[in-house]
């Protein structure tokens, strides 16, 4: 069997390749195909194969042999033919060399002559321009100019070279003799200027750039070349300024011109500085003017607001001119113009804002008190005034008559947040329009007008006022306001605060006058919290001397010794209903009126007041038997109502109270183990002693002896 391609299949895989070769022999198959297996026939063809492999093998290496033996050939032919032209490449090479050396011999001569001629030429040209300026000077001195360049307009461009060098050279010649032409020839020479001027103005209207860029390169050299800016800043303004924005106008002017002055000036900075100087010193100064001087005497609010709008957007554009070449120091050059227009505003602007927030703030304050229908008091300051404070402040009595204020705190929050949007705007009027320098001082100044009105003539008022309507402590009918007073004192001080952080502090915080604003503040407040203590203290006072009224109208002595011990229905007697009511709506209103931990505090005062208020009352009474239960009951009901005021102390106080009373009632021979107890073990004797007497049994012998 022939061994064909088809058994060589890539990739080659030897056991494939003779199990491919088996299945190709009748009956060599693992199964034997259609024909059994025959293992002799499998193994000669086998044989047959090997030595049909072994007759290719021979005839492909053969093959082998000869591509091998024509290779060697062609490499052999090959670095014949790289050795002939590596000398081919090296004779070429020195040609090179050869002809580049000669090439450098050859510039050099031409360069040598080049420069001999040029030496011989330059004087010659300078000769033949010399005797033109002769012929053409002759011309003027003749007084007739007859020459093409002079006559024919399309040739103004050389006219203007020659005129501007006669007329430096005429420059030089002396009058007496020269006089008549140079005459002539300045004369030419400020026509051909107003002509070049003209041709420049015609050519910017016909937005023709290529030739204003011709003209202001020959106006360069002139005299005049200052007014061909000029004109070119009037025209570039001309219908630039249609809207009622001019600050807007500005940027949108610049930001064209910026775009067309580089291909017109061989100095663009300059051209578009002059621009923006002419802009500021007319265009500017002028609208800030008339916007400003309409109000300035006759609207301080109107004022200080067109102002510090006025400045902001000039200084907001002065950035967006930042972004073009306007020279070296443009920061610097901005800023003198701005400066320029806002100086003589400027200078007196602090005087002008406190004048205005003083007579503002007053106006706030006297509207809200007209709207009341409220004389303010003078609260008066000296000698007497300050005795009377010192002596309310350490012995918390009220001098002088007290108010009726009607429910009336004099606290406005309306009032407040107008005084402090105030304050707000002219703190950012401050930060603006105040020099570096004078910013702390100024910032301070407008602190100061915040403490007079608000602080002094606003919360100060209200607390004079709500401590002079503070009732005595035996005034039967107490209405208490002064915790409404406190209330909203307590938010007019956080929002006080708030401003005090985020408006002014950040104007004085490197400054001297931080250290001064804080103590400021801290004054202050310390002077208005030592009001509003005192002021608290005499209110607690009050509820308590209102609990007073209600126990002594309601409370009888036969509540706890009644005629008929068995007719005792009730659970608590009416006094401790009333007190207790009158006690949670006073807790609840303090909890409204107060935040933190003067809650806590001030419920503890209230507290412990109530709770001596009670033992005083408890010990006014001689107890039954029923009696005592009663008092028990109502001390219970006591307790149940200090809940309310969540203070430890209190709740202890009132649970010592009522272990107390139960002394009213134990039986005289558990007398001993009840004070041994654990909630009264720790109380003086004399104190248990004093709750013992109150028992109506109390003289008898038998309980005597067991307490004795």
């Amino acid at each position: 069997m022939a061994a064909t391609a088809e058994l060589f299949e890539e990739p080659f895989v030897a056991d494939e390749y003779i199990e491919r070769l088996a299945w190709r022999i009748p009956g060599g198959g693992s199964k034997g195909g259609a024909e059994a297996f025959d293992p002799k026939r499998l193994l000669e063809e086998f044989v047959n194969h090997i030595q049909e492999l072994q007759v290719m093998d021979e005839r492909i290496q053969r093959k082998v042999e000869k591509l091998e033996q024509h290779c060697q050939k062609e490499a052999k032919e090959f670095a014949k033919k790289v050795q002939e032209l590596q000398k081919s490449n090296q004779v070429a090479f020195q040609h090179f060399q050869e002809l580049d050396e000669h090439i450098s011999y050859v510039a050099t001569k031409v360069c040598h002559l080049g420069d001999q001629l040029e030496g011989v030429n330059t004087p010659r040209q300078r000769a033949v321009e010399a005797q033109k300026l002769m012929k053409y000077f002759n011309e003027f001195l003749d007084g007739e100019l007859k020459s093409d360049v002079f006559t024919n307009s399309e040739k103004i461009k050389e006219a203007a070279d020659i005129i501007q060098k006669l007329h430096l050279i005429a420059q030089e010649l002396p009058f007496d003799r020269f006089s008549e032409v140079k005459s002539k020839i300045a004369s030419k020479y400020h026509d051909l200027e107003l002509q070049l001027i003209q041709e420049f103005t015609n050519a910017q209207r016909r937005g023709e750039i290529s030739r204003m860029r011709e003209v202001a390169a020959v106006l360069l050299h002139f005299k005049g070349y200052s007014h061909c800016v000029d004109v070119y800043i009037k025209q570039c303004q001309e219908g630039a300024y249609l809207r009622n924005d001019i600050f807007e106008d500005t940027a949108i002017l610049c930001q064209r011109v910026n775009k067309q002055v580089g291909d017109i000036f061989s100095s663009p900075e300059t051209v578009l500085a002059k621009l923006i100087q002419n802009i500021f010193e007319v265009k500017l100064q002028s609208n800030v003017k008339d916007q400003l001087e309409e109000h300035r005497k006759s609207d301080a609010e109107q004022y200080l607001k067109n102002l510090y709008e006025l400045y902001t957007r000039t200084t907001n554009l002065s950035s967006k001119l930042m972004e073009f070449n306007l020279g070296t120091d443009k920061q610097t050059f901005l800023s003198k113009l701005i400066k320029s227009i806002f100086i003589s505003y400027l200078e007196n602007y602090i005087e002008v804002e406190i004048g205005y927030l003083k007579s503002r703030s007053a106006m706030i304050l006297q509207r809200y008190y007209d709207s009341k229908n409220h004389q303010k008091r003078s609260i008066g300051t000296g000698g007497i005034q300050d005795l009377k404070e010192r002596i309310r402040q350490r012995t918390n009595l009220p001098l002088g008559p007290s108010i009726d204020t009607h429910g009336e705190t004099f606290l406005s929050q309306e009032v407040v947040v107008n005084l402090l949007q105030e304050t707000k705007q002219a703190f950012e009027r401050c930060h603006r329009l105040s020099d570096h320098s004078d910013l702390p001082k100024n910032a301070f100044r407008i602190f100061s007008m915040l403490v007079e009105f608000l602080c002094i003539e606003h919360i100060d008022y209200a607390l004079e006022t709500g401590l002079a309507g503070i009732p005595s402590p035996d005034s039967k009918s107490a209405n208490l306001y002064f915790l409404d007073v406190v209330h909203q004192a307590n938010t007019i001080f956080h929002l006080f605060d708030k401003q005090f952080n985020d408006h002014l502090m950040p104007l004085i915080s490197s400054s001297p006058k931080l250290s001064e604003c804080l103590q400021k503040k801290k004054d202050i407040i310390e002077q208005m919290e030592m009001k509003l203590d005192v002021g608290i203290d005499r209110t607690l006072n009050c509820m308590i001397g209102q609990m007073k009224h209600i126990l002594a109208a309601e409370q009888k002595k036969t509540d706890f010794k009644p005629e008929d011990e068995n007719s005792v229905l009730i659970q608590y007697t009416n006094a401790c209903v009333k007190v207790c009511g009158y006690v949670r709506m006073q807790v609840e209103k303090i909890r409204k009126s107060m935040d933190g931990k003067n809650v806590d505090t001030v419920l503890m005062e209230l507290g412990v007041r109530f709770h001596r208020l009670i033992y005083e009352h408890l010990q006014q009474y001689s107890y039954s038997c029923m009696g005592g239960m009663l008092g028990i009951c109502d001390v219970a009901e006591y307790r149940k109502c200090a809940k309310d005021f969540k203070i430890p102390l209190v709740l202890q106080l009132f649970d010592t109270l009522h272990a107390l009373c139960n002394l009213l009632v134990v039986a005289p021979d558990n007398l001993k183990q009840v004070c041994s107890g654990e909630q009264l073990a720790n109380l003086d004797k004399n104190i248990l002693h004093s709750f013992v007497q109150l028992r109506a049994d109390y003289r008898s012998a038998r309980l005597a002896r067991h307490f004795s």
